[in-house]
């Protein structure tokens, strides 16, 4: 954890969990703009940072996004658990282009010469560590390399989806996809005319 901001301090880190990724709890002295310093603690989830990317077609006027099941979406309420996502993973200590052309890849079997790098944006900043860096590419058909649908040492089991861009901004209306990354690269697309509405 990075500790350069002159007004944190931080005093103890311990780990609370270690198995999927790794919970701590950080006490840490924090000065408040009276200049007056407080002792807080915080748990915070560190999983690595990731990326994320959205395949579209000018051509067809689609995007290609993936349904998988999502543990912590059924246990707050989605009575499947599936979630429709855009193509998503760990950079695994790769840069975030390398990253981002693997999993699509791995999850939807287009391989990818060219992506291009679009914004950051951290998630979940009360609770979880990662950084996410969004990216677009284009995709033909003859990109196409396998069937996708992940690793299965992984435990992924991933259907790959292609979706008209207007019937996935609907989607998002109706709440059939509620994933906040695939919403936020729709709605890119979107505003900057990517495809047509």
């Amino acid at each position: 954890m990075s500790t350069n901001n002159s007004r944190v301090n931080i005093t103890k880190t311990e780990v609370l969990s270690d198995d999927w990724y790794t919970l701590n709890k950080v006490t840490f002295d924090f000065q408040k703009k009276d200049g007056t310093w407080e002792t807080q603690s915080r748990e915070a989830y560190d999983r690595g940072n990731g990326a994320t990317l959205l395949l579209y077609s000018r051509v067809k006027q689609t995007v290609v996004l993936i349904r998988q099941f999502r543990l912590p979406t059924y246990v707050n309420g989605n009575p499947t658990g599936m979630l429709i996502e855009s193509c998503a993973g760990l950079l695994d200590e790769d840069s975030p282009e390398v990253a981002i052309k693997r999993e699509v890849e791995e999850e939807t079997g287009f391989r990818l010469e060219q992506v291009r790098k679009i914004f950051d944006a951290y998630m979940s900043p009360g609770s979880v560590t990662e950084m996410i860096h969004f990216f677009v590419a284009e995709y033909t058909d003859g990109m196409r390399v396998s069937e996708g649908g992940g690793h299965a040492s992984e435990q992924e089991n991933i259907e790959v989806l292609e979706i008209p861009f207007a019937q996935a901004l609907e989607m998002m209306n109706t709440g059939e996809i509620k994933d906040g990354k695939t919403i936020m690269l729709l709605q890119y697309a979107s505003i900057h005319n990517l495809l047509r509405i």
